[in-house]
């Protein structure tokens, strides 16, 4: 356990850092050409020891309700330790993987392999795809805007969601892929909107539709919002409790502000364009890369029309966990600017530009 560090210090250390280390690499790209030797030694080493820091740091951390649900998964895992059943549990999987590890490992061993599950998948797949340059694909994840939330406060949401980032890495071994879908399922229900909309790229993969459609959710949301949560709500999306999110009041001064988010949208849009301008404008010819911006762009649409039920923000995930591939994937395959290496600092920063104002804005209404 890391005690010298106050909990309510843990998420500035943590954003500060990652401020730090996107403007170290943004000055370093301004120095070196993306395939120069030096270039590829420093920031394989740098990655390999962020990963590692990055376990022991959020995995060691203090069990404190300034980390959200925290509290309750150590509740739980006292309760599977001292002998207790698994009752009408909706995630059966994450249950019985709960109550197993209660039996052999502490609660911060716990903690550090469910932190190990939500961030090996992340690596594993910047390293499937992009081989040597791994690392900003990486970083691009840890920056990002649910990145924190969802390693220390949604654990079991992140966990499922990383799994089916890990059977992405098996695309070619359906199979193996399937397995990982179905353990990210079995960890949590709303993986199954990411897993369907994968699955249908395989039937239809026509981008150009599917921008079309996401487009359409926004007035769609905007004058009908209330019907579509009460659709939504009532054919019992995943599960009661996740339907529950829809229609329940927030609790005041949490993440889950009411009201069409206008900021979250703007937030989905990036990757939203990004696609947009690498595979229309430029012309950009990879389908799997086509499957995963689909698949963004379905599990988006989605959420945006759900927009305004309180707690959106927990659907909103289910796309936003791409955003970092479907953003940086075309600039670590083609080249498309003069000095590219210096073009993907300056969009690692603008992208966690949006992270980092919102941590400013937050404190600001502290």
């Amino acid at each position: 356990m890391i005690d010298f560090i106050p909990p309510l210090y843990y998420f500035p250390i943590y954003i500060n850092t990652c401020l730090g280390i996107v403007i170290f690499t943004l000055l370093h790209s301004s120095i070196l050409p993306l395939d120069a030797k030096k270039n590829i030694i420093l920031i394989n080493n740098m990655g390999i020891l962020l990963i590692i820091t990055l376990i022991l740091y959020l995995g060691l951390r203090p069990i404190h309700w300034s980390f959200g649900d925290t509290v309750n998964y150590y509740v739980a895992f006292k309760k599977f330790a001292n002998g207790g059943s698994i009752k009408n549990e909706p995630d059966y999987g994450w249950a019985l993987f709960m109550k197993f590890m209660s039996y052999v490992i502490s609660i911060y061993a716990f903690f550090t392999l469910c932190v190990f599950l939500y961030i090996y998948p992340m690596f594993r797949i910047s390293k499937k795809l992009f081989k040597t340059y791994w690392y900003y694909a990486f970083l691009m994840f840890v920056v990002s805007f649910s990145f924190f939330t969802y390693a220390v406060n949604g654990i079991r949401n992140g966990v499922a969601l990383s799994l089916f980032l890990w059977g992405l890495c098996y695309t070619d071994k359906k199979i193996i892929m399937g397995l990982f879908f179905l353990a990210a399922t079995l960890c949590h229900k709303t993986a199954l909107l990411p897993i369907f909309a994968f699955i249908l790229t395989y039937f239809y993969n026509d981008t150009k539709v599917y921008l079309k459609i996401w487009l359409m959710c926004i007035p769609l949301s905007l004058a009908m919002g209330g019907v579509f949560i009460i659709i939504f709500s009532s054919i019992g999306f995943a599960d009661e409790r996740l339907s529950g999110y829809l229609t329940s009041q927030s609790e005041g001064g949490t993440f889950a502000s009411t009201g069409f988010r206008w900021d979250f949208l703007f937030h989905s849009a990036f990757a939203v364009f990004a696609g947009w301008y690498f595979v229309i404008k430029k012309q950009f010819k990879d389908s799997f890369y086509s499957q995963l911006l689909n698949t963004y762009l379905i599990c988006n649409a989605f959420w945006i029309l759900v927009i305004k039920a309180n707690y959106s923000n927990r659907f909103a995930y289910l796309s936003w966990f791409m955003m970092a591939l479907i953003i940086i994937y075309p600039l670590l395959k083609q080249q498309f600017f003069k000095n590219q290496h210096l073009m993907i600092g300056k969009i690692m920063l603008l992208y966690f530009g949006f992270t980092y104002f919102m941590y400013m804005y937050y404190e600001y209404l502290r």
